[in-house]
């Protein structure tokens, strides 16, 4: 068995986590500008044996899509074209950002880093992926 990908899409930058290689534990892994994101999953693919991708997928709390849902369904398009043989499963964000940036408050770090985007992006992937991976 490979691991898992945990992806938060964004417009600007995406989110990025890793699991275990028997699907148990996710890891953050990074936060990555979306227009370097080809090249970056091309590098990582060759690197780890990545077997599944968790994509966050953005809708309203009455489970309407959001502006940003467009943007993810053409990303999901993107990853079954380019990766044809690692399947994509879309999972339910609502609320990741909402924990990671409660999760990074208790965490002890300083404010400063605390509101560095890129942080909750990493966090908020790696909620996405243990999330899929508990359930």
């Amino acid at each position: 068995m490979g691991k898992a990908l945990g992806i938060d899409y964004g417009l600007k930058k995406t989110g990025l986590s890793i699991s275990d290689n028997e699907h148990k534990i996710a890891f953050s892994l990074s936060t990555v500008r979306t227009n370097d994101l080809n090249k970056y999953l091309d590098d990582l693919i060759k690197k780890e044996k990545i077997d599944l991708f968790v994509v966050g997928y953005p809708i309203n709390l009455d489970g309407k899509i959001t502006d940003l849902t467009n943007h993810v369904n053409g990303f999901i398009k993107r990853l079954t074209t380019n990766f044809p043989n690692i399947p994509v499963n879309k999972f339910d964000e609502r609320f990741t950002s909402k924990i990671a940036r409660q999760t990074i408050v208790s965490s002890g770090i300083n404010k400063k880093n605390r509101r560095k985007k890129e942080l909750v992006d990493k966090v908020s992937a790696t909620i996405i992926l243990q999330d899929y991976l508990s359930k």
